[in-house]
């Protein structure tokens, strides 16, 4: 069972997401909260999967709220969906770089909702090719030249060309496409990426390769120190 935590100033928006989400056997609603702070002390109580956070809030936002769970430790079990009306480039970038595991709007299709929820309490992340793209758009406007990660050195070079492509974000089915791979192989291959560079999920992958220009074609390391 996914327990969620729904967060939104709006009595009515907060009874309707309840009513929706436990029309899914699998999921329950285990509290609610109206703004940010108390939004915190209540997933420190509860511990829920998922966390639905709308962003604008009396008192401590959505935004800020965010920042405060993922920087805790202990509730590194708890994933944050964002869900709001706001289609915000500033706050999908915000969002995205403080470790939501997703954002939506709020006229997302019930069931997309639903599978949202289920996708972030397994660990994935959320984030249509479109709003992905937008936050590497936006990330590329940065005037700072690329600054290769050094964890980049345990990569063998089949993982940089599918780290390079999520940088593009690429769903599996076309990395495999493009590399003449199997989409579980390119599975494969994410997970183990995943865990060397020590990264959240595919958006932090993103970010990764944008920053070490990989999505540009660039490669962030000398030929000798690649490993077989």
């Amino acid at each position: 069972m996914i327990g969620v935590v729904i967060v939104d100033d709006q009595e009515l928006v907060r009874a309707g997401l309840r009513t929706l989400l436990e029309n899914d056997p699998g999921i329950t609603v285990v509290g609610e909260a109206a703004e940010g702070r108390a939004a915190l002390s209540l997933v420190r109580e509860l511990h829920p999967d998922v966390v639905l956070m709308d962003i604008r809030m009396p008192g401590m936002n959505g935004l800020e709220a965010t920042a405060a769970i993922r920087a805790d430790d202990s509730l590194t079990g708890s994933r944050v969906l964002i869900l709001t009306t706001f289609d915000d480039e500033e706050d999908i970038v915000e969002a995205v770089t403080l470790g939501a595991a997703g954002y939506l709007l709020k006229d997302t299709p019930s069931e997309d909702l639903r599978k949202a929820v289920r996708t972030a309490a397994e660990g994935g992340n959320v984030l249509s090719p479109s709003i992905a793209r937008r936050v590497m758009e936006r990330l590329a406007q940065a005037p700072k030249p690329p600054e290769p990660d050094p964890r980049l050195a345990t990569l063998t070079e089949r993982e940089l060309a599918v780290l390079a492509r999520i940088g593009h974000a690429e769903t599996n089915d076309r990395i495999a496409a493009a590399l003449f791979i199997s989409p579980a192989t390119v599975r494969t291959y994410v997970s183990r990426i995943l865990t060397k560079l020590d990264a959240r999920d595919r958006t932090a992958l993103a970010v990764i390769a944008h920053r070490s220009g990989l999505d540009t074609g660039k490669n962030p390391r000398q030929r000798q120190n690649r490993p077989v």
